[in-house]
């Protein structure tokens, strides 16, 4: 979740450049410490990583971690050296395998495992990373990664972690891919001091009391995990929960909210229900939901999604939409919960996709107003999100090199989403379709490819020209026309080529569908007279040009 609202202009224009950063310019260059970051080397792709076994001491006073990653992976190809990934800042004190250290060389944040003796396929092995140091503290999280560091109203520390786009590697060693989770989960343990509590991904399993004034929390996480999900999350936390309807929903807040808290996260419950009857079961049951309070806005931490909407509906209190409908729901569970179906569950390959993140979840918000409040409610929701689309560059970024594409991968996302949902012009068809992506695709990690394949496959439509427009250029398809005498004519102008996209039509007063491409057509109509056609641009998001008005 990286987001921003339409707050105050200075205060919107502030998070704007924040989260474009320097990629507001026409060209991006990219460096070899960036496709070291995200590209796909053989040192990389020889190795799956199985499980995780981390286990940290965290100093707030010193805002500083010691401890180690255990990595257990399987050998895909023959290799005598594989990367992990650790940010520079940050000291590796040794690796060990088979009780020996062994040699590693560091390339800005990439470091590169020596073995004596080459690992064999299929073989499974195991490495345990030593390291320390102060990871960065974020100046304005979650848009730009790091740690947050703030003190509660009784002045106790209360600390959080955000790293998506930035990197995992940023705070612990692991390899630093979105294209492999460990199969097997993993273990976070975090010794924090006497007096506050750590809360991480999956099921709690235990405390220790340790020497020197701290506390170990053990947590343990059964399903794959994205590595940016895996969280710490350090205050004076009380717990509260229930288990609805089969499913476990667990609640930490901060000690002087949780009366606050109890009455806000009642909207879990209607949301859960209209999510799993729109994308399936709950993904990670095994595991549990948890929101958990904390000091920056929000972030899809899988099993425990980040909150800091401070109790209130809409993003931090207003609309994102304008229509007033972003009110009736707090944005932070809405959102950051769609992503244990979108992101969590489906994973992009690559962050160049991570429209399939960002788009579908912010889609799912308008799912939830319509399972809630009726679709009119929801199609006006989602269509006053258009305001804060800027068309800016194309919604896919660069491959191999850890670089997301535009910020409209939220909004502009969605209402291509909302688009096809209008094209296919069946509701019972779409519900199936949209389930059967969310369970067929269930703990997946794909590419931009395979949606498009399987809404091609399940639509029985050729919606490639209509992905790739909205995705890979940063135009939006225009709905050219012109009257001339008792006839509308019409065509697409679009970068496709060969674009063609059905879109309907009131014309004197009846709904009519008509199939552009990118050449003239020509539809007999009763009268010349402008005013008897109309444009449903609320099903389709396009722009429109009256060509002959226009000249």
């Amino acid at each position: 979740m990286k987001n921003f609202a339409p707050l105050r202009l200075c205060e919107r224009i502030a998070i704007i450049f924040l989260l474009l950063g320097c990629s507001v310019n026409a060209q991006e260059t990219f460096t070899r410490k960036d496709s070291l970051h995200g590209g796909l080397r053989f040192e990389r792709t020889c190795y799956d990583v199985l499980r995780y076994d981390l286990n940290i001491k965290l100093n707030p006073e010193e805002k500083s971690i010691v401890g180690f990653n255990e990595i257990s992976f399987k050998v895909l190809e023959n290799t005598s050296r594989i990367q992990v990934d650790l940010f520079e800042n940050m000291k590796i004190d040794s690796i060990i395998f088979n009780s020996k250290k062994t040699k590693f060389t560091r390339e800005f944040n990439a470091v590169f495992i020596a073995f004596e003796t080459p690992l064999t396929v299929d073989s499974q092995q195991k490495i345990r990373c030593y390291y320390s140091g102060n990871p960065l503290v974020t100046k304005n999280a979650p848009w730009d990664g790091g740690f947050v560091y703030k003190k509660d109203s009784n002045g106790k520390d209360w600390i959080g972690v955000a790293v998506q786009g930035t990197g995992a590697s940023l705070w612990y060693p692991c390899k630093d891919s979105q294209t492999d989770e460990p199969d097997f989960g993993a273990t976070i343990k975090v010794a924090v001091p006497n007096g506050l509590m750590n809360v991480s991904n999956g099921r709690l399993t235990g405390s220790i009391a340790l020497k020197n004034g701290y506390t170990r929390w053990d947590w343990e996480v059964k399903n794959p995990i994205n590595n940016y999900d895996i969280t710490i999350n350090v205050g004076d936390y009380v717990h509260f929960g229930e288990k609805y309807k089969g499913l476990d929903l667990d609640f930490y807040v901060l000690r002087e909210n949780e009366s606050k808290a109890k009455a806000q996260f009642e909207q879990v419950k209607p949301m859960m229900d209209c999510f799993q009857s729109k994308f399936g079961p709950y993904p990670f049951i095994e595991d549990g939901y948890k929101l958990v309070e904390t000091p920056y806005l929000g972030m899809e931490h899988q099993s425990a999604v980040a909150y800091g909407n401070k109790y209130q509906n809409g993003y931090l209190g207003s609309d994102l939409s304008g229509t007033g409908h972003g009110l009736l729901f707090d944005f932070i569970i809405i959102h950051e919960s769609g992503h244990e179906w979108f992101g969590n569950s489906i994973t992009s390959k690559d962050i160049a996709d991570m429209w399939i993140h960002e788009g579908f979840t912010c889609y799912s918000e308008s799912v939830y107003l319509e399972c809630e409040f009726g679709n009119e409610n929801a199609q006006q929701y989602i269509n006053g999100l258009r305001r804060n689309i800027r068309n800016d560059k194309p919604i896919i970024g660069k491959y191999g090199v850890g670089n997301e594409g535009s910020s409209d991968m939220y909004y502009k996302g969605a209402l291509m989403i909302n688009t096809i949902r209008s094209v296919i012009d069946h509701d019972e068809k779409w519900w199936t379709m949209l389930l059967k992506f969310a369970t067929t695709l269930k703990h997946k990690i794909i590419d931009t490819k395979t949606v498009v394949d399987f809404f091609n496959e399940e639509s029985g439509f050729n919606l490639t020209p209509i992905f790739d427009q909205y995705l890979r250029h940063t135009d939006i398809p225009t709905f050219e026309y012109r009257f001339r005498k008792k006839s509308l004519e019409f065509r697409w102008k679009a970068d496709v080529t060969n674009f063609h996209m059905p879109i309907d039509l009131m014309v004197n007063g009846k709904k009519t569908r008509v199939y552009p491409n990118t050449t003239w057509q020509k539809l007999n109509i009763k009268s010349a007279n402008p005013a008897d056609v109309e444009v449903l641009k609320n099903q389709f998001y396009v722009n429109t040009l009256n060509v002959k008005k226009a000249n």
